[in-house]
């Protein structure tokens, strides 16, 4: 199994610069580069990392996306002067060149694939290129925005000619649309693009009508291509999560990629002169989190934009970071899209309705209007953007993010005597326990549980009791436990976090025993899925009914998706408490309780502990991997899941999002 994160980054891509004054291309500097590496140098980082060395793209390559006449072109950049390059650069849009350029952008695309290989000969199980120039803007026989050649959309095209793959998913959360990846494959069922952009209806560079989100691919590339506009600056946090729990994971899920490419553009981030956004840079490793159960791992970040050189080197480390299997930093405020992100939201997912089973349910639904600028009455063309203030954006101030600590060890495992398990690297089997936790059980066995004295049932209440006490002392991060009663378990968990690990719990329970959880207090959020109805009214508990059959698995990651992780990150706990108990759900829940573990760690910096009722050594290995950040097992291309069960998740998300506001993905209808 491949472990460790690659790291490419090479000096040689940062000697080439702006040789004139031009105010489009002045904030495109080599400190960009520098500046991320430095700082991955200075907190530790980089040298956890596994170095690949950089090496040119051959031709052969390069004519994999661009033309051979732009391709001729750009090579003869080399023996230009100044002026030629001037005069050059002005054939294209927002771009500038210099005589070391073109070996620079062979050297980016390079780097890009020299990442490829790694990943997919099980090198390293994800990596980050930082390349310059970007390139999600160049196009077939254009450069444009920085970009010379498209190191994305190569390394996609590379990755199936070279290695057989069959799907790959491109997530661009640069503030551009990346409208040259996106040209490059619209009329391809085989790449699933998705782009969230700066656009203003139209107002913000580069300016372009197939940037909204009524672009959906061509052809058999229909549905392929998501847009998500972003209409006005200042989005947050809330605002990327929803449009990952709500637009992309759902579909990214459904299409099931082999190969996740990152278009990874920090200028999305708070801080930057171009995006004016106000994502904080730990926003950057929970979207990091969040894609790394997909492909089984095989993820590849590539550089593409960022200009405020603070932002972007904290978001560069806590992106690797999360690569490396850091816990994930603490988000706080976590609530409800802004207006204008729910109406992007929900108008492209009526736009892709047609396209997606898990969107399929809002074909009949109508669609909002978009609002739309001003228009100029003399030829009707939108108003442009103003422009941003650098001195302004590079004023804001926000905290510096908070260090992230490992654990000595990932995870740790207490199966049941004498049973030998298959543990992924970063897992430990739990240890004896010592006297003092035998002593606290029987303390909370007095207390709570005086007509249990089945050993069986309280020998696993002492390793519960270890591995949190060991948590709450940063010895490890999270745990599995096979215990032969959930429900005491579960009680004897909690009431024993509460003391000191955690303020607020989490519960997500699987089985169709009763829960004896009190969450009217707030301190507790009890998510239940189960094979019975229930008819439930309080707003800290969810109770699914979910029923064994073909479309279970896509029935329980809509709900996962679309509900358990909005809560999740919306409640904030300090731990996560992940149950399985006798349930009529099991036969094919293996899968999709790892997705669901693995989802989960970027929720209480990673402290999860799992509660497993009876030895299913299949349910244990799969616990395991997801909690040491191995990789889980694909569930494969999902089908369309029942419609009660899609009524089921709807009216819960009817009942709940008044109270928890990241479950919205429609504007008030107000």
């Amino acid at each position: 199994m491949a472990s460790g994160s690659a790291l490419i980054f090479d000096e040689e891509m940062t000697r080439y610069k702006l040789l004139w004054t031009d105010p489009a291309c002045e904030i495109e500097v080599p400190e960009r580069l520098t500046a991320s590496y430095e700082a991955l140098e200075r907190h530790g980082v980089a040298q956890r990392c596994t170095r690949v060395p950089v090496r040119q793209a051959t031709e052969q390559e390069i004519l994999l996306a661009h033309s051979e006449e732009y391709l001729e072109a750009v090579k003869q950049t080399p023996k230009m002067t100044v002026e030629e390059l001037k005069a050059f650069s002005k054939k294209y849009n927002d771009v500038y060149f210099h005589q070391n350029i073109y070996g620079c952008a062979k050297l980016a695309v390079g780097a890009t694939l020299q990442l490829v290989d790694s990943v997919m000969k099980r090198e390293v199980r994800n990596g980050m290129a930082l390349v310059r120039p970007p390139g999600h803007h160049s196009q077939r026989s254009a450069a444009n925005g920085f970009c010379v050649f498209n190191n994305v959309a190569i390394a996609a095209l590379y990755a199936q000619k070279s290695y057989s793959v069959n799907r790959v998913l491109i997530v661009d959360w640069d503030v551009h649309h990346g409208q040259g990846v996106q040209y490059c494959f619209e009329e391809d069922p085989s790449v699933l693009y998705f782009s969230w952009h700066r656009y203003e209806h139209q107002t913000f560079w580069p300016n372009l009508p197939e940037s909204d989100y009524t672009s959906i691919g061509k052809g058999k590339g229909s549905g392929f291509n998501i847009n998500v506009p972003w209409n006005k600056v200042g989005m947050t946090n809330s605002d990327y999560l929803a449009a990952f729990f709500h637009v992309l994971l759902p579909a990214a899920y459904e299409f099931d990629p082999e190969l996740v490419l990152v278009s990874a553009g920090f200028d999305s981030a708070i801080g930057d002169p171009e995006g004016e956004m106000c994502a904080s840079p730990e926003i950057f490793a929970h979207l990091t989190q969040l894609l790394m159960p997909l492909a089984a791992g095989k993820m590849c970040l590539v550089l593409e934009g960022g200009y405020n050189l603070t932002c972007l080197a904290q978001s560069v480390c806590q992106t690797v970071q999360t690569l490396l299997g850091d816990p994930a930093p603490l988000l706080s405020g976590i609530g409800a899209a802004c207006e204008s992100a729910l109406e992007s939201i929900q108008n492209v997912r009526k736009a892709q309705s047609s396209y997606w089973s898990c969107f399929k349910h809002l074909e009949a639904r109508s669609e909002m209007s978009t609002k739309r600028p001003r228009l100029d009455e003399k030829n009707g063309a939108a108003e442009p953007a103003p422009e941003a203030s650098t001195e302004k954006t590079q004023s804001i101030v926000w905290p510096e993010p908070l260090a992230r600590t490992s654990a000595c060890v990932r995870t740790v495992v207490a199966p049941p005597p004498g049973v030998e398990v298959s543990l992924p690297e970063g897992c430990q089997r739990l240890e004896d326990v010592s006297q003092s936790t035998i002593k606290e059980v029987q303390s909370i066995r007095d207390k709570h549980f005086q007509g249990v004295t089945d050993q069986n049932i309280l020998q696993p209440l002492g390793n519960v009791i270890s591995v949190l006490d060991q948590m709450m002392n940063k010895e490890v991060c999270n745990g599995c436990v096979v215990v032969c009663d959930s429900s005491v378990s579960v009680r004897c968990a909690f009431q024993h976090a509460l003391i000191g690990l955690a303020e607020r719990v989490m519960v997500v329970f699987i089985g169709d025993e009763n829960i004896p959880v009190i969450t009217n207090d707030g301190k507790v959020f009890l998510v239940q899925i189960r094979a019975e109805e229930t008819d439930e009214k309080c707003v800290n508990r969810l109770s699914l009914c979910l029923r064994e059959g073909e479309s279970f698995t896509a029935g329980f990651m809509q709900a996962a998706l679309g509900l358990i992780l909005p809560l999740a990150y919306e409640f904030n706990p300090g731990l996560v408490l992940g149950v399985v108990g006798e349930s009529g759900v099991k036969t094919h829940l293996a899968p999709v309780w790892g997705h669901l573990t693995s989802l989960l760690q970027g929720v209480a910096q990673g402290r999860t502990l799992a509660l497993l009722q009876g030895y299913d050594k299949d349910l244990v290995e799969v616990t395991a991997s997801a909690l040491s950040g191995a990789p889980v097992p694909p569930l494969g291309v999902l089908g369309a899941p029942k419609p009660e069960d899609v009524q089921m998740i709807e009216k819960q998300r009817q009942r709940l999002q008044e109270c928890w506001g990241l479950l919205r993905c429609t504007v008030s209808e107000s």
